[in-house]
């Protein structure tokens, strides 16, 4: 006599309902994706987001937006859809903006909580030997609709890869504002 399965079980019972961390064909671990940011330029605001592997930090541009109401556009949910669907390997390739800085080159991380008036602010260093555009060092914003990122950023300083580098997660010191 046959038994009857159930494909809903054995579904359940290969893995549970973890995912699995996101690898690449090299083995590189994704730690972290920190989402929504920008960084304000004089005329133009750049969209950014960044993912943390177990060897690298990637910086995918995503989109800008200019300051002129003339020419303001919102460029970057379909970019920042692309970055999410996209492969370790593939994040490097989708935009020539986009680079790389090898975990053991980066200085610090520091994420400063927003407030009810005040955006979040993310600063990241880090040693510029490769000789990127931005000379070692860029602080970023929210985006108005970014969700909290505090757990993200603290995890970070748990992971061993980054021993060396300084993570820290600040409280704005009038809270209120």
């Amino acid at each position: 006599m046959m038994a009857d399965t159930d494909p809903d079980a054995e579904l359940a019972s290969d893995g549970g309902s973890d995912p699995a961390p996101k690898t690449d064909g090299r083995g590189e671990t994704e730690l972290a994706r920190l989402t929504q940011w920008l960084r304000q330029r004089p005329n133009s605001i750049e969209l950014w987001e960044l993912v943390v592997t177990d060897e690298r930090l990637v910086w995918c541009f995503v989109g800008e937006s200019y300051r002129s109401m003339l020419l303001r556009a919102d460029m970057g949910h379909r970019d920042r859809a692309l970055v999410d669907d996209s492969r370790l390997e593939e994040l490097l390739g989708l935009d020539e903006a986009n680079f790389a800085v090898p975990l053991e080159n980066l200085e610090s991380i520091q994420l400063t909580e927003g407030t009810r008036f005040r955006r979040a602010r993310l600063e990241i260093e880090w040693d510029d030997q490769a000789g990127t555009r931005y000379g070692g060092s860029m602080t970023l914003v929210s985006t108005s609709d970014a969700d909290l990122q505090r757990e993200r950023v603290a995890a970070l300083a748990d992971e061993p890869r980054l021993e060396g580098v300084a993570v820290a997660v600040e409280s704005p010191r009038w809270s209120l504002f």
